[in-house]
């Protein structure tokens, strides 16, 4: 993988770009979260898509009741089992999302330059001219002039399935609207968007407690991907609100960054979170066409450098439908990975797209292709130019470890954690070559039980670009002799090798803890 780094500022022979990618064990070091749907819930499908390189899961509860998410979650359960491979689990809340209600689920044909009501009234059927929405207060948020967007399930922007409307005059609690294109509306959902306006709904909604507090601790979720994430302070609640809830307070609070107001406030946000999702989407809506690549790039550097994962949304759509992605989605993916993403969503491509394992693969082979003309040298000397001097004690040692590796050109990095930060921050420098996370599990207690930790640990690592977990035996402390130490590197190698990551005569960096020491070492294995 490291061996054939290639650098795009630099000239290569062209026939090069045509010779086939010599196959590695990992798809890519670039992680991939795909949306569980009705077209990729079944074990048979979920066991592919775990194949072709999904390491997230995505349960998104926009639409679809508990019983359907749980009996995809047990699917899922199944399909690590037989496949062996690890999958963690993200919850996507609704939050202030609005929703036009079209009850009769019959298509809506809405014409430019006619007319259409938006009414609170949930009672009332949807038609051409007019539509009931799960809000109330939009008369009183919106103003005449004003832009309201209305798209099928997701924001496609496609023009035949969304439509743009623009403010015409409020009566009473109806809001009425010049259509400005023609478009069909089909199914039960829309989503509506107004643009660059605040509406006046909590951030976690009753809705989304309730399905935190009953399926989301049942399953205990790794990750919490807020929805319309706009200030610090929804963090704050909605951290607050998963430590009361059992094994939810070591729930990962990821900020879905949906419009202008998250965009304002976006270093705050970026603080008090653990990860940070790009809705592009809904972003696209109250952000110019010309001003969106600005924000991928300055919030994907952003959160770079505070070594905390960026995830990108919405960058195959035509793949719902169709076998290859476009030239430009396909020069998207490769970007948001040359930019520094941690991680790519896949909603509509597979929720209900008609090809979601080739979507995932297709995915997958554009990153792995991106990471190897990816400026390493370039990234780490900014890095650690950011840090600045002195560096912590941790820091210290994360990035020695990677210019270690990269000076003797090692196959593989071992690092012994159990918080997973040391392995989070040697991620942070983006190595290469991969780093095997051995997480070693703790014992704690809360008075009345014991109980090891260590599985979320590892989990929440597989978000995460170029971190690859492994749960240590809990026999084995984490700061211990070096006998134990050397018993749990053996493992780690063995896992190595068989998954094709190390091979006789390679050079590994271990990264460990012994007493107060923290050590970098380089071993050469034996043929």
């Amino acid at each position: 993988m490291h061996s054939h780094h290639l650098l795009l500022e630099e000239p290569i022979r062209m026939a090069s770009i045509l010779e086939p990618s010599k196959p590695s064990f990992f798809p890519a070091m670039t992680k991939i979260v795909g949306t569980l749907g009705p077209k990729s819930r079944s074990v048979e499908t979920i066991s592919k898509c775990l194949e072709a390189g999904m390491s997230v899961a995505r349960f998104d509860f926009s639409w679809g009741d508990i019983e359907f998410h749980q009996e995809s979650l047990e699917n899922l359960r199944i399909a690590m089992k037989s496949t062996k491979k690890p999958c963690a689990v993200l919850l996507d809340t609704i939050g202030p999302e609005l929703q036009v209600v079209n009850k009769t689920e019959s298509p809506i044909y809405l014409e430019e330059e006619t007319l259409v009501t938006l009414t609170p009234n949930q009672e009332k059927e949807a038609t051409s001219n007019l539509l009931p929405i799960n809000f109330s207060g939009l008369s009183k948020a919106v103003k005449t002039g004003d832009t309201i967007f209305i798209g099928q399930y997701l924001f496609t922007g496609s023009e035949t399935t969304s439509v743009w409307l623009e403010v015409n005059e409020v009566k009473g609690e109806d809001v009425v609207c010049l259509i400005k294109n023609s478009a069909t509306l089909s199914g039960s959902l829309f989503t509506l968007n107004v643009s660059q306006i605040r509406i006046d709904v909590p951030t976690l909604t009753d809705k989304d407690k309730e399905v935190i507090s009953t399926w989301g601790m049942r399953n205990n979720i790794d990750f919490l991907s807020l929805s319309y994430t706009r200030r610090a302070e929804d963090i704050r609640q909605a951290r607050e609100y998963l430590s009361k809830l059992g094994d939810l307070n070591q729930t990962q609070i990821f900020a879905k960054i949906e419009n202008s107001e998250g965009l304002t406030n976006f270093d705050e946000i970026l603080e008090e979170a653990d990860g940070i999702i790009l809705s592009r989407g809904t972003l696209g809506i109250d952000l110019p066409p010309e001003k969106v690549f600005l924000f991928q790039k300055q919030a994907v550097f952003k959160c770079n450098m505070a070594g905390k994962p960026a995830v990108i949304t919405r960058v195959v759509d035509s793949m719902t439908d169709n076998l290859r992605p476009t030239r430009a989605e396909a020069t998207d993916v490769a970007n948001a990975v040359l930019d520094g993403s941690d991680a790519i969503i896949l909603g509509a491509e597979t929720l209900r797209g008609l090809y979601p394992v080739d979507t995932i693969s297709t995915v997958g082979k554009i990153c792995a292709e991106s990471e190897k003309v990816f400026n390493q040298d370039l990234f780490f000397k900014t890095t650690v130019k950011h840090v600045g001097e002195p560096m912590s004690h941790m820091e210290s040692i994360a990035s020695s470890a990677v210019r270690a590796a990269i000076k003797v050109k090692a196959s593989v990095i071992i690092c012994f954690t159990s918080s997973g930060r040391a392995s989070r921050l040697i991620a942070k420098y983006r190595p290469t070559m991969p780093v095997i996370s051995v997480v070693i599990p703790r014992l704690k207690t809360n008075q009345l039980r014991w109980t090891l930790t260590g599985s979320f640990e590892a989990r929440q690592s597989l978000i995460v670009r170029g971190l690859f977990p492994m749960l240590a035996d809990p026999r084995h402390p984490a700061e211990s002799t070096s006998a134990t130490n050397d018993s749990i590197l053996k493992i780690a190698l063995d896992h190595g090798k068989a998954s094709g990551m190390v091979k006789p005569h390679d050079r590994v960096v271990v990264c460990q803890k012994v007493g107060d020491d923290s050590l970098v070492k380089i071993i050469e294995l034996e043929g």
